[in-house]
């Protein structure tokens, strides 16, 4: 029997901290996310009392979200290239919108903003349906969300897909560009995940055989399947390669809070 447990509170940190105060022995898992294993420290070190690369042992990544640029229907942009020229033209003039300061969200576009050096408003919003409305009733500009949950509007044309954020263009939405087909993005490649950690110190044999179960399920049409079906992509690392993966991240995550002066609020 599996026990689900949602532990609210801090976006994500308590739940952080009460997976790695558990004991080492398997029976406890965290399924997290990026802004509290990645971001969190950063933005709002006052509330993390944990260093996820040393506190937590990584199983592996169950998905990996890609992240999308889309418009309103009504903004004088049908590409990512005509973003840049209006941005350009009008600079702190236009608008965007996440779901949240010091998001995932948040630095993908801050750092579209550095590398493109283009100067857009961040609007925050608690949460992407609100977003989804404003953007429809063209209330705002652009936004920065989640591919999984934005597809079905773009695919209505309800709104706009102006680029996504991983190298490769999604089997699901071959249409839409990647931002890394633009010359000022070579290369761009951030995505929202969900992993799979145990408490560290939890025993070796136990992580790896907790992986090869994750990356095993992940390889059936019932899950991965499912997962890609949603427009998610599937990255079955080793406890070794989500390790590194994740250590990188963190160096950029650290930059780009740091260049775009993202605090908390």
């Amino acid at each position: 029997n599996v026990i689900v447990e949602n532990v609210a509170g801090a976006g994500g940190i308590v739940g952080v901290q009460r997976a790695i105060q558990a004991a080492p022995d398997g029976y406890t898992l965290l399924v997290g996310v990026d802004s509290p294993i990645s971001i969190a420290r950063f933005v709002t070190p006052s509330a993390v009392r944990y260093d996820s690369l040393r506190d937590l042992a990584p199983i592996g990544m169950l998905n990996a979200a890609p992240m999308i640029i889309v418009a309103r229907p009504g903004l004088p942009a049908d590409s990512f290239a005509e973003l840049l020229k209006l941005a350009r033209a009008q600079p702190g003039k236009l608008s965007y919108a996440t779901s949240g300061v010091g998001t995932v969200l948040h630095l993908a576009m801050e750092r579209v903003k550095t590398q493109a050096g283009i100067d857009i408003l961040h609007v925050p919003y608690k949460g992407g349906a609100p977003i989804i409305t404003d953007l429809i009733g063209n209330q705002v500009d652009l936004a920065m969300l989640v591919t999984v949950a934005t597809l079905p509007q773009v695919k209505s044309g309800k709104i706009k897909a102006l680029g996504i954020t991983t190298p490769q263009r999604l089997a699901s939405a071959p249409e839409i560009p990647a931002l890394a087909e633009s010359p000022e993005l070579k290369g761009f490649d951030m995505v929202a995940w969900t992993g799979l950690f145990a408490p560290a110190k939890t025993p070796a044999a136990i992580v790896e055989r907790l992986n090869r179960e994750l990356n095993d399920a992940l390889a059936s049409p019932e899950v991965g399947g499912k997962f890609e079906e949603q427009g998610a992509m599937l990255r079955r690392f080793s406890p070794a390669e989500f390790g590194a993966y994740l250590r990188k991240e963190q160096s950029d995550y650290a930059e780009i809070v740091r260049a775009a002066g993202i605090k908390e609020q």
